[in-house]
């Protein structure tokens, strides 16, 4: 039998995935009501399909309900941490790609300060964690 103290899924775990979520929430939300403010703020055209762009804060906030479910128990959602941290590496590579390519303002990277990057070490930890407990095969 396992002590359920011991198997706890550590706080700060849970707070880093609570503090993810509010965020992708906040920032889907706000995409979906504003879909050209981040285009306008950072000088850029804005795109003749603002649906598309929602679709993006729709994922988002998607990504926000499941970082919020994993905080009850990191260890035993790591998959979703998994998922969040792929995206989170990927968004930046195609943002590279499109800013060598002259697609994007150089502004519109910070958004992968808040987005991606501040993320990696903390999602990486929680991931850590959980395999050190034996949760991930």
């Amino acid at each position: 039998m396992s002590d359920p103290i011991a198997s706890a899924s550590p706080t700060w775990a849970r707070r880093w995935l609570l503090a993810a979520g509010v965020y992708n929430l906040a920032w889907g939300a706000a995409t979906i009501a504003f879909p050209h403010l981040l285009f306008d703020v950072t000088g850029m055209e804005r795109i003749n399909y603002p649906e598309i762009w929602q679709c993006v804060g729709m994922i988002v906030g998607v990504y926000g309900v499941g970082y919020i479910a994993a905080a009850g128990d990191p260890r035993r959602h790591w998959p979703i941490v998994l998922v969040g941290l792929l995206g989170k590496i990927f968004g930046p590579i195609g943002f590279s790609v499109a800013l060598l390519k002259g697609r994007f303002s150089p502004l519109f990277g910070l958004t992968i300060l808040t987005n991606d990057l501040i993320w990696w070490i903390p999602f990486a930890m929680i991931l850590r964690d959980a395999a050190r407990q034996g949760r991930m095969p």
